[in-house]
């Protein structure tokens, strides 16, 4: 086992993407929507959508294979797998021991368990991760993020909600180092505000509704519902604040953040950030309109984009940020 004092670093960062690209041009087409109608009113030009050989073990498996050998790092050697999606496969069991069996472990004895933020699961795995290392508890911990956001928007009810959102897996192996580690984890932060819970929601799945006494019912809530207009106002309105107080626990100043990476939650989102909360428009990574919203996968399939645009340098301070259904904002410091 590690040492308390040790620090947690991102050693390793993979990514999976479905391969079929769906343009918003076709699907203003299958859906009868007017040429141009959902990137003029989404802001997204195109997604990847999963197809059902492309599972969501099977996609998190993937991108956990590719951190793995980023990292150099057996399958073998991990402390601690940690499932981080808004909506896993089922209710019961957790996804996480899946991903286990995916990588061949299922006899290795490391535990395996979901963390469930919605949009900010990968971000809160991500402090757990960090925790578990410094208090010396694990070295090599490992973390996969898996959506299929498809299979449940209501394209015929709110086409300008569905059309935000795409598919995607993303992994990262976190591991135990010294201060000179680069992609080095810093103050993390994280603020709930339940006066928003109706704003984003899932409602069927869970023991709100009875499948087998209201099957009905059941089966008209399982649709993904978002009061967008509610749930901008209230994260616009609290994301300074809650940033100032996250730079803050970082000790950084505003104006020493390299580059910020946040949630692709919509280009309405992200023109927020820009705008209200200070930060210039190049040091902000927006990709939303070419993969769409992504759910939890999606930060971490913008850091792996922009380190392969040559975007992170050694030494640059990272801020990550997110917002969730609930709701919450969460945010985390990386020195790369």
């Amino acid at each position: 086992m590690v040492q308390a004092s040790s620090t947690p670093f991102i050693a390793g960062l993979g990514v999976y993407l479905p391969h079929r690209i769906a343009l918003s041009r076709d699907l203003d087409s299958q859906y009868g929507l007017s040429p141009g109608w959902i990137e003029r009113n989404c802001g997204v030009r195109q997604r990847h959508i999963a197809s059902s050989d492309e599972t969501q073990e099977r996609m998190g498996a993937d991108a956990a294979c590719a951190a793995l050998a980023e990292a150099g790092v057996e399958a073998s050697e991990l402390d601690l797998v940690l499932f981080a999606a808004a909506v896993g496969r089922q209710p019961i069991p957790a996804t996480a021991p899946l991903i286990k069996r995916e990588l061949g472990l299922n006899t290795h004895p490391c535990p395996a368990y979901d963390v469930n933020a919605t949009c900010l699961s990968a971000l809160v795995a991500l402090d757990v991760a960090a925790l578990h290392i410094a208090a010396g508890r694990a070295e090599n911990i490992l973390i996969v993020t898996s959506e299929i956001a498809s299979r449940a928007l209501p394209w015929t009810t709110d086409p300008r909600t569905a059309g935000l959102f795409g598919d995607g897996a993303a992994a990262l192996l976190v591991r135990a180092g010294d201060g000179d580690a680069p992609y080095r984890l810093g103050a993390a932060h994280m603020e709930t505000y339940a006066e928003g819970y109706e704003y984003c929601e899932l409602r069927a799945g869970g023991t709100r509704y009875d499948f087998h006494a209201e099957h009905d019912v059941f089966a008209a809530n399982a649709w993904f519902d978002m009061k967008g207009a509610q749930l901008y106002r209230l994260s616009s309105e609290a994301a300074p604040d809650f940033i100032a107080r996250l730079l803050d626990k970082a000790g950084w100043r505003q104006d020493e953040v390299d580059l910020v990476v946040p949630h692709q939650a919509s280009p309405h989102a992200l023109a927020h950030i820009i705008k209200r909360c200070g930060f210039p428009a190049d040091r902000v990574v927006d990709l939303v309109a070419e993969i769409g919203n992504q759910v939890a996968a999606s930060w971490p399939i913008a850091l792996h984009k922009a380190r392969g645009q040559g975007r992170l340098q050694r030494g640059m301070r990272v801020l990550l940020l997110g917002t969730s259904a609930g709701v919450s904002l969460g945010g985390a410091a990386l020195v790369i």
